[in-house]
């Protein structure tokens, strides 16, 4: 056996150990949302209860209208990738293809974006919000998300992959800039569109604190601060069983959603120049 197959088959063996640690807490909270309420974690095997119920599942969907906070969920997620998507088509475009003084350095400060805490920008940004009156409704949980740095680069870097001889013959033809964007430019650009539509749907769908910062009301709050209300289901706190259910209830459709679209998600970086 040559070295090169010998490495081959230990990257393949970290890769496969690296899934593994990584799948634990999920396995986990699989394994702990069937085991009965009545068995504490602090005795027995820890991972398997007696038998398997699906008894949390069931308090846990009586916990809290979560058909509302669902709700709540789809239309914070959804509104701020809406916006996204035209925000960072619009910067991408400019960064990838106009000229103009000071195009690096602003694009390089865009980029600082992602390298501050979002927990850094809580205090401005709850301030802004107090400004503009806007405390516990929907345009609080988005205001703050509508735009994006990651969202900037990646739509950049793929626009820049799309030969300028394409923009060049629709502008021959008579296409203006709305028509060369909407013919040339987004559908050779969809798997970039898909991937960071994964991004910012599961981002913000998982999105706590800043949702439990501006919010009061049930009938706004999304699905992540509804899971709160799981620890305080007892007595003694928080019903494990139940709690591991409603966050597997909840992150059930994201779960899906990357099923779906992964194949196009690892296109994307494979064909925009971020490897």
């Amino acid at each position: 056996m040559d070295e090169r197959r010998i490495w081959q088959r230990v990257g393949d063996a970290v890769m496969i150990v690296i899934g593994l640690v990584w799948l634990a807490p999920l396995v986990f909270a699989l394994l702990m949302s069937v085991r009965p309420a009545e068995e504490p974690v602090s005795t027995g095997n820890i991972f398997f209860g007696s038998t398997v119920t699906l008894d949390n599942y069931d308090a846990a969907l009586h916990v809290a209208p979560w058909g509302m906070h669902l709700l709540n969920s789809v239309i914070f997620a959804a509104g701020v990738l809406v916006v996204q998507l035209v925000t960072v088509t619009l910067a991408g475009y400019a960064f990838a293809r106009l000229t103009f003084p000071g195009r690096n350095l602003l694009l390089m400060v865009m980029l600082l974006q992602i390298m501050i805490p979002v927990g850094v920008l809580l205090v401005q940004n709850f301030s802004t919000i107090r400004a503009l009156d806007l405390f516990d409704t929907q345009w609080a949980l988005m205001l703050p998300y509508w735009g994006s740095a990651f969202g900037v680069l990646l739509l950049r870097q793929t626009f820049r992959e799309v030969p300028y001889e394409l923009e060049e013959a629709a502008r021959i033809d008579g296409a203006n800039w709305g028509q060369v964007m909407w013919n040339v430019y987004i559908p050779l650009s969809i798997p970039a569109y898909v991937s960071f539509a994964i991004v910012s749907i599961s981002s913000h769908w998982n999105e706590f604190l800043w949702p439990f910062i501006v919010t009061r009301s049930e009938n706004i709050r999304p699905l992540t601060v509804g899971l709160n209300k799981l620890f305080n289901t007892s007595d003694a706190g928080a019903n494990y069983g139940q709690l591991m259910a409603g966050t597997l209830i909840a992150i059930a459709p994201l779960f899906v959603l990357f099923l779906i679209f992964q194949r196009r998600f690892i296109e994307s970086f494979a064909t925009s120049g971020m490897k």
